[in-house]
């Protein structure tokens, strides 16, 4: 048996989206098992693709006994979304959440700042996993 490079971290649920990017339509795990290069193990696929689903970075519908995941609005959203919640789970994670806040805008390029001042001037949307991440300001 040959050993295969393990993947950087987070390198299978970038080839997942990929691969649903890619699809016409949704796929069960064991079709996006099928795409991808290599010999994955079908709990392996399955358990990535219900991380990504947890993350909001794809919509998964019952079909037959399987479910069948695809994109939450396309291959950038679902990318976007699994930053996003990286980024909550380590400000969640006992750090000091001002200091960390205050050294992420201050890496910001200009129209970065520019672009986030706009977003927190707008009010919250209605969407539940929208406001979920939002705090109550105290």
């Amino acid at each position: 048996m040959g050993s295969r490079p393990a993947r950087s971290r987070g390198a299978l649920e970038r080839e997942i989206i990929a691969c649903l990017a890619a699809a016409a339509q949704p796929m069960t795990p064991a079709e996006v098992r099928d795409e991808l290069a290599g010999d994955l193990a079908y709990t392996t696929v399955m358990t990535t693709l219900s991380r990504l689903h947890a993350k909001n970075a794809i919509e998964r519908v019952q079909q037959g006994r399987a479910y069948a995941y695809s994109l939450t609005g396309g291959a950038e959203r679902a990318r976007a979304n699994v930053t996003a919640h990286q980024m909550v789970k380590l400000l969640d994670d006992g750090t000091d959440r001002a200091a960390v806040l205050a050294r992420f805008v201050d890496d910001l390029h200009p129209d970065d700042e520019k672009l986030l001042t706009e977003l927190l001037q707008r009010p919250p949307t209605a969407a539940p996993s929208a406001r979920r991440g939002r705090r109550a300001k105290s």
